[in-house]
């Protein structure tokens, strides 16, 4: 058996990790709100509590894991949010929370597990919006690209043997998507001057909710990332990331003029 840690574990892709993960493995699953907690767990599952918006619980997360384990084979940062809004209108403590929990927060709980992680895997769910091209997500675009780039860097400076994958999803069918309405809803309402911005992207986030890719294109991908003994650094996963990826790479000037087009369309 191996052991893992999955952050996010209690909805959409994290869950649907560990419940993958957990029929033949010992599975640490992070949790934010126990009452997402199953009433019954396997006995492969050992929930932990973690909350990246609360810093101070990660240093009680990490002593948690490994006074139980001295070994992990994988960890798989999954726990994530979305700040959206038009940049003028979100304050910068809503930022600050983005990079907490979607950067800081990774960063500081692989930190504290490294020594349990010697030859071992950290495979990080990234997003297609690590490309930058998204306007009105753009906190949550620099958040992921972010984690990218130090996550990149670690790979090639430790010492431990420490193998690091970036999986970047297109659009999936998560509650993450209902979930980001909810949080964003006050930067939305005072977002007067982008109304039909606002009105485009809870209609596009519902729709998203229903018709993305399942979870388990996900799960497919990561088990066989986990399984590789030399992953590449990086994995798109949909037809819609893969496109993204490669329209990426035209200049910033006509990625700039393309954006702006379709953004005014809807005004």
């Amino acid at each position: 058996m191996k052991t893992y840690v999955i952050t996010g574990g209690t909805s959409g892709i994290g869950e649907a990790l560990v419940n993958y993960f957990s029929k033949d493995n010992i599975v640490f699953c992070g949790y934010r709100n126990e009452k997402k907690l199953p009433d019954e767990l396997s006995e492969n599952i050992i929930p932990f509590y973690v909350d990246y918006a609360k810093p101070d619980t990660i240093q009680g997360a990490v002593e948690f894991i490994t006074s139980k384990t001295d070994k992990i084979d994988t960890l798989i940062n999954v726990a994530g949010c979305v700040v959206a809004g038009a940049i003028e209108n979100i304050p910068v403590s809503e930022l600050r929370r983005q990079f907490d929990v979607n950067v800081f927060g990774a960063v500081e709980l692989s930190q504290g597990l490294l020594d349990n992680l010697t030859n071992g895997k950290i495979i990080n769910i990234s997003s297609m919006a690590s490309y930058g091209l998204f306007p009105f997500i753009s906190p949550y675009c620099a958040s992921k690209r972010a984690l990218d780039i130090l996550f990149n860097s670690f790979m090639m400076e430790n010492k431990r043997g420490i193998k690091v994958v970036s999986v970047k999803p297109g659009v999936i069918a998560t509650p993450l998507w209902s979930k980001s309405i909810k949080e964003n809803s006050q930067t939305i309402e005072n977002s007067k001057d982008y109304k039909n911005e606002s009105n485009y992207l809870k209609q596009n986030a519902l729709e998203n909710e229903v018709k993305g890719l399942s979870v388990n294109k996900v799960v497919q991908i990561v088990s066989k990332i986990d399984k590789m003994s030399n992953p590449k650094p990086s994995y798109c996963v949909g037809f819609d990331a893969k496109l993204v990826s490669v329209v990426s790479k035209l200049p910033q000037y006509l990625l700039n003029k393309i954006i702006k087009f379709k953004v005014n369309k809807l005004r």
